[in-house]
């Protein structure tokens, strides 16, 4: 099964927090509180995404983290890679430091690239703030609920 780590997928709700609030910097504490992650979590995350260039961090008494360009032009395979590094379904790809033992008879040899690819594109055709979605309902205590059920 292909599957991203649980860090990646934080990473994802990290930066829909900050396109929410574009144009507006975050601390990495009030990240944490609006997402309920940890803030440890939320600092390697941000940390992360700073080396790959998809958040900037501001110094300062305003500061904190801002997205480095618009949500529509960060690419779901960009914050794949920031994570998780290259995209690969195998280890088996062109530049690969990890050998393989049957490379030479396998069927299969030099086609993983070719798939490979096509995963890379179908996450480079998907941005950002095609996955923010509508903005979540703020949490109601259950005894609110039943208050506005009522009227």
């Amino acid at each position: 099964m292909f599957r991203l780590n649980r860090l990646t997928d934080y990473a994802v709700v990290v930066l829909c927090q900050l396109a929410r609030h574009e144009g507006r910097a975050m601390t990495a504490p009030q990240i944490s509180q609006d997402t309920i992650l940890p803030l440890p979590t939320v600092s390697k995350i941000l940390n992360a995404l700073s080396k790959a260039d998809l958040v900037v961090a501001q110094r300062g008494a305003a500061g904190g983290y801002s997205l480095s360009r618009a949500a529509e032009d960060i690419k779901v395979s960009e914050i794949i890679q920031a994570l998780e590094g290259p995209i690969a379904l195998t280890a088996c790809v062109e530049g690969s430091a990890d050998g393989c033992e049957v490379e030479a008879i396998c069927p299969m040899s030099g086609h993983w690239n070719k798939i490979n690819a096509a995963v890379r594109h179908a996450l480079d055709q998907v941005s950002l703030a095609e996955i923010i979605g509508p903005p979540l309902a703020p949490f109601a205590a259950p005894e609110q609920a039943e208050t506005r059920l009522a009227r």
